[in-house]
């Protein structure tokens, strides 16, 4: 119900757009000036304005696919049209204001700055989001860690399998983790992105976790996209039903040699707990209601290394008066594209890297894969070898 409303917003923000454009255009030349030519721009932008809606409707099929990138990349380009349009006009604004002599720049010139800044922007930020970069962590637990002196924990998030990410990708990904020697390979959350259907090849994705090397084997928690349901510009449609993966998603998992983890603790080795939260607002099939965090360690001998995984950071405080000595997060992208990072810092109290509460490690991902738009601008894409050592 929120799309609909906000709709108003999204047509005021792209004839907003439109006649600037329109107005460079007419600066630089004469020639788009013309009737034609300023119908024909029009209809090319109404066309990638109304791509995401019509991505949501096409059936599954190669067609909506084309569409799916299509409408990913223009919501990437439109926000940062939009942000640098937005400081174009605020600066020349503000000139007037103080000055009350116009900007000495032209119209040509000044749109031509802005669409220089916007290419580069988006250029990088499709090829910044391919790259998948190594951050190590070191974190000491004064517990036994009974055969382990140390652990090399590896840890992945938001992969969002689907349209944006696929095989070439996660191919990558694998042979990050593979250079690591991991120990215990751990996913956050968000290994789908909501449509199952996307996933572009089943076979060769299941091959490509089947190659991931990990000693004591790869476990994961679901997050808030691991749930069957179409997204329209990063809103769900389904009213108050319930959330839940699908069968395909649970049955993938395991074939791919995932260990699911729902709101229940592995000891791995008879040495250290492994405990998968699921998601604080979509927990999932048979699931009502995730345990709390003195709940989650009510049962487990205290005297071992407890390792939560849990999609969204938050109950820091709950998790550590609780004993929890790491929490493994996502969720965040670290704001994937800025400014949206400097948001989500405000947000989340550990919106990404390492925070420390009270004698517990905390470490939050920015996670492998896209959300949305196919693009990262101040963010990276990672995975995260942690190195455990215990006393």
């Amino acid at each position: 119900m929120l799309a609909v409303y906000l709709s108003p917003v999204y047509i005021i923000v792209n004839i907003y757009l439109l006649m600037r454009i329109h107005k460079w255009l007419g600066a630089c030349s004469p020639l788009f000036r013309r009737k034609g030519m300023r119908v024909g721009i029009s209809l090319i932008y109404v066309f990638l304005a109304a791509s995401m809606l019509i991505a949501f409707f096409l059936p599954a099929g190669p067609a909506r696919r084309v569409m799916k990138w299509i409408s990913n990349e223009w919501f990437g380009v439109l926000l940062y049209l939009l942000f640098v349009v937005l400081m174009a006009d605020l600066i020349c604004l503000l000139h007037f204001l103080l000055t009350r002599r116009r900007f000495p720049c032209s119209k040509a010139v000044l749109g031509g700055i802005c669409a220089a800044a916007v290419l580069v922007l988006c250029t990088w930020g499709i090829k910044n989001a391919r790259i998948i970069r190594v951050t190590p962590y070191e974190i000491a637990i004064d517990k036994n860690g009974g055969i382990f002196e140390s652990l090399n924990v590896v840890l992945i998030s938001d992969l969002h399998l689907g349209y944006n990410i696929g095989t070439a990708h996660m191919r990558q990904m694998a042979d990050r983790i593979n250079e690591q020697n991991a120990d215990l390979v751990v996913i956050a959350g968000d290994i789908f992105d909501n449509e199952y259907e996307a996933l572009d090849d089943l076979e060769e994705l299941i091959a490509i976790f089947r190659s991931i090397q990990s000693n004591y084997g790869i476990y994961a928690c679901y997050g808030n996209h691991d749930v069957e349901e179409k997204i329209l510009a990063g809103f769900t449609f389904g009213g108050g039903k319930k959330k839940e993966s699908s069968l395909q998603m649970d049955a993938f998992l395991e074939e791919a040699g995932i260990h699911l983890l729902r709101d229940e603790a592995v000891l791995i080795a008879d040495s250290f707990y492994l405990y998968g939260r699921p998601d604080a607002q979509r927990p999932g099939r048979g699931i009502e209601q995730r345990k709390t965090a003195a709940e989650l360690t009510e049962r487990l001998d205290m005297e071992k290394p407890v390792l939560v995984l849990d999609h969204e950071p938050r109950e820091f405080q709950e998790l550590a008066d609780a004993g929890v000595d790491v929490d493994l997060c996502g969720h965040t992208h670290d704001g994937q594209m800025f400014p949206a990072n400097l948001i989500t810092a405000l947000l989340w109290e550990n919106s990404y890297g390492y925070l420390k509460k009270d004698s517990m490690h905390t470490i939050v991902t920015s996670g492998v894969g896209l959300f949305g738009p196919d693009m990262r601008v101040g963010t990276i894409a990672e995975i995260c070898p942690i190195q455990v050592r215990f006393r």
